[in-house]
């Protein structure tokens, strides 16, 4: 199973940017579908992106609807990380995120389709 560890996450203002990171290892990120979740206080899990496996035609990526056209997950093969670049981000941002791996993936934007998961990182928005 793929050990996961996120980084990047901080205080920053509303309108701001982040770009959080996940390093893998035990595993090769280009073998695996990857994805970020986030979870607020007081409230589930809820998925935000996604990126297949690489394939010859190109990883293919989901979002919710809530950060669409804000963030785009990207994949470094080289450095085995996986990133979430937010833009344009806004006080209901504020969540833990959490990065996760699969080596196939169906479901994506369901918790219980993801079996490797990192310990989260903490993005705080302030307006």
């Amino acid at each position: 199973q793929v050990q996961l560890v996120e980084s990047g996450g901080g205080l920053v203002q509303a309108g701001g940017s982040l770009r959080l990171s996940c390093a893998a290892s035990g595993g090769i990120v280009s073998s695996y579908a990857l994805g970020w979740f986030r979870q607020a206080a007081g409230k589930e899990r809820e998925f935000v992106a996604a990126m297949t496996a690489w394939e010859w035609r190109g990883a293919r990526t989901y979002y919710a609807d809530s950060v669409k056209g804000r963030s785009t997950i990207s994949r470094d093969n080289a450095k085995n990380t996986v990133y979430l670049q937010m833009n344009s981000l806004k006080p209901e941002d504020t969540a833990v995120y959490f990065c996760a791996a699969e080596r196939e993936i169906g479901a994506y934007n369901y918790t219980w389709a993801w079996n490797s998961w990192g310990q989260g990182t903490q993005v705080t928005v302030s307006s």
